[in-house]
């Protein structure tokens, strides 16, 4: 027991000496503290306020060529929308053309001359939406908020009409009844016949104009209510953040002592292959763990993205996945003697992969089956699903046992290899 215990100190010393040298080697480099630190803030706020996918204010003009109050009612309806921004007031097609050609509007409403007349007759009137469609994604969103605007106003419309149509029924079968029955009661009496359904005669008169879907829908948004972008992106931005940083440092870290000169000296130290491996990764993993902090505290009290689940557990995972990042980066340094080829190669294996195949921004389930298939075998994507069911959904280990699993297998295979690649000899 004592010989175990006097051997885990032993190497618990050696890891420390290696770790103590990279990190006064880490603080003597401002480059790699502004690599470490300053990137993932400045990543943080540029993602966080520059991208969105949200699609308000969109830029509106109008053709009104009706001019009537009806046309009036339903162009203020897209004016009190967030999702509309009222740029101009065209007179001709050509005013439209122009508004769309020079992007001062991206969406055109026109509206007929006999706009009003044939709602008045209920004739149906048609509506012209002209969209720009070199953005194809804001298109269709700004379409559908269009025709939800459209469809509640023409309903409002409708349901007037049917109410002006039932009065003027009523009113039809009260004088008839007081024509037939010759007096007040019996008009009464033909009016609550009416009111409850009753007469089959006063039934037919009114019930095909009284006819009107049975079905209505009302959705209710779970988890991020508001429909807030932001609060789908920035759990996603954090395992790219984490993953592009610590496979960056880290990749440089044993292919700067091949370029420098000093691998005979890391050779002839009496020092394990995973001890020395663990030991360099000792200061990046420090640096890591600020950088998950400030993340965590960035999206919180500057974006306000809600954190509805255990922070524990996050901590937990996140480190978990951090270990991993490094040990991508540690294998890539032991294979690249080069910093340069170290560092061309942790962008290519990191960041591609995390920003395009991890669900970050683009939905896996749009993308074809294999590239669906390559997706698998990226560590982001697990991490990506971990954070943001923490975040947004409040769900534990017990629903994402399958990517915590994934990741401590990640970390153990990479760091296995890691440690296999490293030869602790020249040449």
């Amino acid at each position: 027991m004592n010989s175990v215990s006097s051997v885990a100190k032993a190497s618990l010393r050696r890891i420390s000496a290696v770790g103590r040298k990279e990190f006064l080697h880490v603080l003597r480099d401002p480059r790699s503290l502004a690599l470490g630190i300053l990137m993932p803030l400045i990543m943080l706020f540029l993602f966080g306020y520059a991208l969105t996918l949200d699609v308000d204010r969109v830029p509106l003009a109008v053709w009104d060529q009706s001019s009537t109050v009806q046309s009036r009612e339903l162009i203020s309806r897209f004016e009190g929308s967030r999702y509309f921004s009222l740029r101009s007031h065209a007179l001709s097609y050509a005013d439209l053309e122009r508004a769309v050609d020079r992007r001062e509007a991206l969406i055109a409403l026109v509206i007929p001359p006999d706009f009003a007349n044939r709602l008045e007759t209920a004739d149906s009137p048609s509506l012209q939406v002209i969209l720009d469609g070199s953005d194809p994604s804001t298109a269709t969103i700004a379409q559908g908020y269009a025709e939800a605007i459209i469809l509640t106003w023409s309903r409002r419309i409708v349901i007037q009409q049917l109410q002006k149509k039932y009065i003027q029924k009523t009113d039809l079968v009260r004088s008839e009844a007081v024509g037939e029955a010759g007096g007040e009661e019996g008009a009464t009496q033909a009016y609550r016949a009416v009111r409850r359904g009753g007469p089959d005669e006063a039934n037919e008169r009114i019930r095909p104009d009284m006819a009107s879907p049975q079905l209505e829908i009302r959705p209710r948004v779970w988890f991020n209510t508001d429909l807030v972008s932001r609060n789908f992106i920035f759990p996603g931005l954090i395992p790219v953040i984490m993953m592009i940083v610590a496979a960056l440092l880290t990749s440089l870290s044993m292919a700067r002592e091949w370029e420098t000169g000093t691998m005979e000296q890391i050779v002839t130290m009496p020092v394990r292959k995973w001890e020395l491996i663990i030991g360099k990764l000792a200061p990046y993993f420090c640096i890591g763990v600020v950088d998950l902090l400030l993340s965590v505290g960035v999206g919180y009290f500057v974006f306000s993205v809600p954190l509805k689940g255990s922070l524990l557990l996050l901590s937990a995972l996140s480190l978990l996945f951090l270990v991993g990042a490094l040990a991508v980066g540690m294998l890539i340094s032991i294979i690249a003697k080069s910093q340069l080829l170290a560092s061309q190669l942790a962008l290519l294996v990191t960041v591609l992969p995390a920003f395009l195949l991890s669900g970050f921004i683009f939905p896996l389930e749009n993308m074809p089956a294999p590239i669906q298939a390559v997706s698998h075998i990226v560590v982001a994507r697990y991490f990506v699903t971990i954070l943001r069911g923490i975040y947004l959904k409040d769900v534990g280990l017990g629903v994402l046992w399958p990517q915590a699993l994934f990741l401590l297998g990640f970390a153990l295979l990479i760091l296995g290899i890691s440690v296999r690649r490293f030869k602790k000899k020249l040449g």
